[in-house]
């Protein structure tokens, strides 16, 4: 870690009035806008609550992430701008620093995992910035970055946890209650932290009485751990849907002022984060990434838990950097995000007018999807999907009626792999008995990665299932089976640690089980 940053670190914590003042004189204005609050109204009329949207993804990178990185940029020395900065960011970080750097005339070096999407790389060598494409994740990124600050003296900016980078991220807090001083709930996105930190600790000095409640990704929950534990703590894996609060591990500073000031946590599927970003296009024809809609997620799953009504509500629309082929994703998931759908696993009668009979037990609802393959000549799996009108405890209802005509029924709706994966290849049973086990896999999207996965696995067991499936993300998603006998497992798990991929086994996975596993 550089040494202006670590001395930073290093000095007794800022108190609640150090980061008013810090916040109230932050120069970020002469960069960025002053965000609007924009009124949700449809929304808010389904949800009879009043809705409103802060909208960071209209400042001139389209996140909020340029107010911190102008904010610690601005004070540096004389010194430190001639030297030069430097980042590592797959996303909105980079960005803001490399803008920034524009702006003040500093030098701005970003270093990028190799998987980063062009539209990224682009977007920062837009802003002037030196892109260094380095490893295949952040992590890799940001050792490189600070090996070469160590190298050559640059100064590295956090992307969150840092007292300026805080402050910067605050006036959003400021001008919040400015725009709407009778709030009763904001809601704020979590990734490393620096936008609940730097809008909590202003919202409860100037209006303590207003619930401040932070987000997180269900796969990504590094603040959570870190409550639970009373301190910060390194998650195994994160999720890369919502890439942008992908982080393993909380600041140790903004974990200290999110500790203080947040009332409460909440956690939102990624469904959940789908629905809300169709909640957002349809409210105000913005299109957010997934990070960025978050905090209306969570604005959602809160207000139903607590059954809240007649409240004033505002969310952060933190970020717009997104690839487009991700909406593809977006689209399939939305609706079993809102409880709109549901994805069901039905044993019927392998005969002449059963279907029509499964249906007349459906009540007339519409069916979304239907994937059916002959098995064998008394039963027949299918993959159904149902329209919704009243979610969760209509799902339930339709569930009982099938099991009452005598159907074997299997929730799928909330299962990731059938999903993503199981919903396209029904109907794919073995041919002969074999001794298969069923893997998923997340692989990194850099030229060599299946080749390495096939120099490492493939070469020693029967691959028998491959299916891929990727929808803008760094990371493709893999499902693949394996021939393999109980004396192979404990070399195949060696190996599979050698391919260093993030990987589960799925074999026990009813969806696995229902449709292409052999019986």
């Amino acid at each position: 870690m550089t040494q202006a940053h670590q001395q930073t670190l290093n000095d007794a914590p800022l108190s609640n009035a150090d980061y008013l003042r810090d916040i109230l004189r932050a120069p970020v204005y002469e960069v960025a806008i002053v965000s609007p609050l924009q009124d949700m109204p449809r929304i808010s009329q389904r949800l009879g609550n009043t809705i409103q949207l802060k909208r960071e993804d209209r400042q001139p990178v389209h996140s909020f992430k340029l107010r911190g990185a102008y904010n610690m940029m601005a004070q540096l020395t004389e010194d430190q701008k001639k030297a030069g900065v430097i980042a590592a960011s797959a996303g909105n970080h980079a960005q803001g620093v490399a803008m920034s750097g524009q702006k003040l005339g500093i030098n701005a070096t970003i270093v990028m995992p190799r998987t980063t999407p062009d539209i990224k790389v682009s977007g920062v060598r837009g802003f002037g910035g030196n892109v260094v494409l380095h490893g295949n994740n952040f992590d890799e990124a940001k050792a490189k970055a600070i090996e070469l600050a160590d190298e050559h003296g640059y100064t590295f900016v956090a992307p969150f946890d840092h007292p300026s980078i805080i402050a910067g991220q605050g006036t959003i807090g400021l001008e919040l209650l400015q725009q709407n001083g009778h709030l009763d709930y904001i809601f704020l996105p979590v990734g490393g932290g620096g936008i609940a930190a730097g809008v909590s600790v202003i919202v409860k000095q100037l209006m303590p009485h207003i619930t401040v409640i932070g987000v997180e990704a269900e796969d990504s929950a590094c603040l959570k751990a870190a409550m639970d534990a009373g301190e910060p703590v390194t998650l195994d894996n994160v999720g890369t849907f919502a890439d942008g609060v992908a982080v393993k591990r909380i600041g140790d500073e903004t974990f200290r002022v999110c500790q203080q000031h947040l009332d409460a946590i909440i956690t939102v599927s990624s469904d959940e984060i789908c629905a809300a970003m169709k909640d957002i296009f349809e409210d105000t024809r913005a299109i957010s990434e997934p990070s960025g809609a978050l905090s209306l997620a969570g604005l959602k799953r809160y207000g139903e838990l607590h059954q809240l009504k007649g409240k004033n509500m505002a969310a952060i629309l933190s970020g717009a950097n997104l690839n487009f082929h991700t909406l593809r994703y977006v689209s399939e998931r939305a609706e079993l995000g809102e409880k709109r759908e549901g994805l069901l696993a039905v044993t019927i009668p392998e005969r002449t007018g059963a279907f029509l009979e499964f249906c007349q037990i459906l009540g007339g609802r519409a069916v979304t999807e239907f994937n059916y393959r002959y098995s064998d000549d008394a039963l027949a799996n299918i993959f159904v999907g149902v329209r919704l009108m009243n979610g969760q405890q209509e799902l339930d209802g339709i569930i009982a009626d099938l099991r009452q005509g005598g159907y074997d029924v299997e929730d799928l709706s909330d299962d990731e792999m059938a999903k993503v994966h199981v919903r396209y290849m029904i109907g794919g049973r073995p041919a002969k008995a074999m001794k298969e086990r069923l893997y998923s896999f997340e692989f990194p999207e850099y030229p060599g990665a299946l080749i390495r996965f096939l120099e490492t696995l493939g070469t020693h067991w029967n691959i028998s299932i491959f299916n891929y499936r990727n929808h803008g993300a760094d990371y493709g998603r893999v499902l693949c089976g394996f021939e393999l006998e109980e004396k192979d497992l404990l070399s195949f798990t060696a190996h599979l640690r050698e391919l260093g991929y993030s990987w589960k086994d799925e074999t026990e996975n009813p969806s696995y089980r229902f449709f292409l596993a052999k019986q």
